[in-house]
């Protein structure tokens, strides 16, 4: 059983609801969130949508550069 089906919470600063996903930290600070953990951010529904729209254009440049 992970940490998240254990009851992890949000590790964006100041949010304190049930985690729904676990990113690597460097992504999530890369994104420009705040987040209080070292090794891995959990992030809930809400926070996880914020990042996904944040990271978008990193993830399209990447896209590009490897020739995908």
């Amino acid at each position: 059983m992970g940490r998240i089906e254990k009851g992890e919470k949000c590790s964006i600063s100041g949010c304190n609801n049930e985690a729904e996903r676990s990113i690597a930290t460097d992504k999530v600070k890369a994104a420009g969130l705040k987040i209080d953990s070292d090794k891995r951010a959990y992030l809930c529904k809400e926070h996880y949508k914020e990042y996904k729209k944040k990271s978008k254009k990193d993830k399209l440049l990447d896209k590009w550069r490897h020739g995908m």
